[in-house]
């Protein structure tokens, strides 16, 4: 006999939802592009307002940096801070204002996985931090050179900077229970981490125990293996700091799952 055709089929999923995971990541990179000019035009002014006090301050003269011009030296680690800073806002929003809200429910009902979930929401992270990146870059070229030199690096050190971060803002967006919560993260974690990791100067500058110190911020060889990409110049070991991100990317991932298949501060 055959099946009532008004009775409505069921989906058969998958080893992976497919549907779901194409939906979920769809919503994360619309819900930040509908506010671009916030989320992406904003940081991208305030990224080149700082090249342009910093310039302006260090930059007269022919002061060089590593044998290079300041401006060269210090565009690729601004462009490095702007992905870095929105790849962790954008999940961590994300994942906050729905609990706030209480919509986070609307995420956690579908059928995905801890794995997908962990997916989609890096995903956004990603795509927000290079969306920011090249609103920096297109206009600080015509600041100043930007020689592409090593463009593995580029592509390694850029992607992988904004997925560690992304996933950051993941458990901190679970962690969070308030907005100050996430805020002292910001401040007290993201912030100095970034500022102190060589943005703005040569760690071979600082007095020897604090080029030692440098060496275990893992921002450092995300800004040094981006301004190798540009500059053909790194302050660090560049395999250490393959290794090192990649090593980081891979507890942070596994961290993030096991939160997820938890329900921490998700579920109750």
């Amino acid at each position: 006999m055959p099946d009532n055709p008004l009775q409505p089929s069921m989906r058969r999923i998958g080893l992976v939802n497919w549907l779901g995971v194409q939906t979920l990541c769809v919503k994360e990179i619309q819900r930040f592009l509908k506010v671009g000019l916030q989320t992406v035009i904003a940081p991208a002014i305030t990224t080149l307002l700082f090249m342009a006090i910093f310039l302006l301050a260090f930059g007269a003269g022919g002061r060089t940096i590593a044998g290079m011009p300041f401006g060269t030296f210090l565009a690729p680690g601004l462009v490095m801070m702007a992905i870095i800073q929105n790849s962790f806002a954008n999940t961590t929003s994300s994942i906050l204002i729905s609990k706030v809200q209480g919509n986070i429910i609307d995420v956690l009902m579908p059928p995905l996985n801890e794995r997908e979930l962990t997916f989609c929401f890096a995903v956004g992270g990603v795509c927000r931090g290079i969306a920011v990146a090249l609103a920096v870059s297109l206009p600080m070229a015509l600041i100043t050179p930007l020689p592409l030199h090593h463009i593995w690096a580029l592509v390694y050190f850029g992607l992988s900077a904004a997925l560690l971060l992304s996933l950051v803002g993941i458990l901190t967006g679970v962690w969070a229970r308030k907005f100050d919560h996430a805020a002292s993260v910001t401040n007290f974690v993201i912030m100095p981490l970034s500022f102190l990791s060589g943005t703005f100067y040569s760690i071979r500058q600082l007095p020897e125990i604090w080029q030692q110190i440098s060496l275990f911020n893992p921002f450092f060889y995300m800004i040094d293996g981006f301004r190798y990409a540009f500059t053909g110049h790194a302050d660090g070991d560049l395999t250490n700091g393959v290794l090192y991100i990649l090593v980081l990317n891979a507890v942070l991932w596994m961290a993030a799952i096991v939160i997820f298949r938890s329900g921490y501060n998700l579920k109750s």
